[in-house]
């Protein structure tokens, strides 16, 4: 069987349905905006906002096409294989270099990068991150990138050595546990990037905190992140397991919103920890983690998949690639099925907002959080369905308004 065909079949068809998503994108911006949101732009910021959109779209596609170009020649020229043969013949130090070689390639794209961020963003009033400040967060990324890799790698390895033809189940509870992990650090990650001040006294804590005791939860902390450092754009959420949570807000959140607007988001982020939305959604990365662990059994019991992309035996760093390809396939109807369901708990999010008095409140934020992200008021429904985590604007205002 000839793998490598297989593979840049996979390659193709993930390409084709990536420039599939963008043709809907583009069409999005042609599309009549709904009534109840037709106040989010006025003349002049819509126009701002279309060729905003255009220029996104473009670099996107570009973005697409050299990621498949690299990918294509990557595997037809067997540069893994090469790459790995300048490396001491030991299994850590050949996976090693297929990861080396992947962040390598990965500069390729930093042109991209740097012109959506320093060019598209600025253009458009967004970008406050300065030049210091962009090449610092690549390699941050850069670094926590390649440590993570190596070490799911070094587990691969690990387990398959170790269990062989159990590596399913272990590998899938190893993975599992990384992730919640991860999740668990998410709070430490975050203050590389970000300086993190405790919100002042006042009305808003009081209620941000009354908020959530209510329904039995301890505020850690409410904390203020300087993402007005990197960008205009506004976000907040709360983080930590069980009942015990820290409040994180962007400092543009706060300087753009009103009080009850910024409670309102909190009343249904507060929705998802009362109906168990997050504990739910690992539920999803379990099943992810399980199909992975069974593609990852299957590419390992075969080493002459590793022979036709000219390695001499397996190389788990070349076995995680091969994994992410063949997920591929499987990506797009997992996504449907997931974010359908994001999109029911997002609307049952809002209904909590609703029952805790803060539902005009959450339209007028909701509204000021998709003017102030540019978000787009009328997306095509099937990219909605097969992308979006949460329904559009003028879906989630009409069900708090019927609400």
């Amino acid at each position: 069987m000839n793998y490598k065909l297989i593979a840049v079949i996979i390659i193709i068809v993930t390409w084709l349905y990536g420039m599939l998503l963008e043709l809907l994108d583009r069409r999005s911006a042609n599309n009549p905006i709904p009534e109840n949101v037709a106040d989010v732009y006025d003349t002049e910021t819509y126009k701002k906002w279309r060729a905003y959109h255009a220029e996104k779209s473009r670099l996107s596609f570009i973005s697409q096409t050299l990621s498949f170009v690299i990918s294509l020649v990557l595997i037809l020229s067997n540069a893994y294989p090469a790459f790995a043969r300048l490396f001491p013949k030991t299994d850590f130090l050949q996976m090693l270099a297929v990861f080396l070689l992947s962040a390598l390639t990965d500069l390729l794209l930093l042109p991209i990068s740097w012109y959506n961020t320093m060019v598209i963003e600025e253009k458009y009033g967004f970008n406050r991150t300065d030049k210091k400040t962009f090449w610092l967060d690549t390699l941050k990324e850069t670094l926590i990138s390649l440590v993570l890799m190596t070490l799911i790698g070094s587990l691969l390895m690990w387990v398959h050595k170790s269990l062989g033809d159990w590596m399913i189940v272990v590998f899938t509870a190893v993975m599992t546990l990384l992730v919640l992990g991860i999740s668990f650090l998410s709070p430490i990650l975050t203050k590389i990037f970000n300086k993190f001040t405790p919100l002042e006294d006042g009305e808003l804590k009081d209620k941000l905190t009354a908020l959530l005791e209510k329904h039995g939860y301890k505020v850690r902390a409410i904390q203020v992140m300087d993402a007005s450092r990197r960008s205009t754009k506004s976000n907040a959420y709360f983080t930590g397991f069980g009942k015990m949570k820290t409040i994180v807000l962007y400092d543009t959140l706060v300087a753009q919103m009103n009080t009850d607007e910024i409670c309102a988001v909190f009343a249904h982020e507060m929705g998802h920890g009362l109906h168990k939305d997050t504990l739910k959604n690992q539920i999803f990365s379990v099943i992810q983690m399980f199909l992975m662990a069974v593609l990852a059994w299957i590419t390992l019991r075969t080493p002459e998949i590793f022979n036709s992309f000219g390695f001499d035996g397996i190389n788990y760093g070349f076995a995680i690639a091969l994994i992410g390809f063949e997920f591929a396939l499987f990506s797009p109807l997992f996504s449907l099925l997931v974010n359908a369901y994001s999109r029911k708990a997002e609307y049952r999010a809002d209904r909590q907002a609703v029952q805790e008095g803060y539902g005009s409140s959450l339209i007028s934020g909701l509204k000021k959080l998709t003017r102030e992200n540019f978000g787009d008021l009328a997306p095509d429904p099937l990219l909605v369905k097969l992308t979006y985590s949460h329904p559009t604007l003028s879906q989630r205002i009409a069900a708090i308004e019927k609400e």
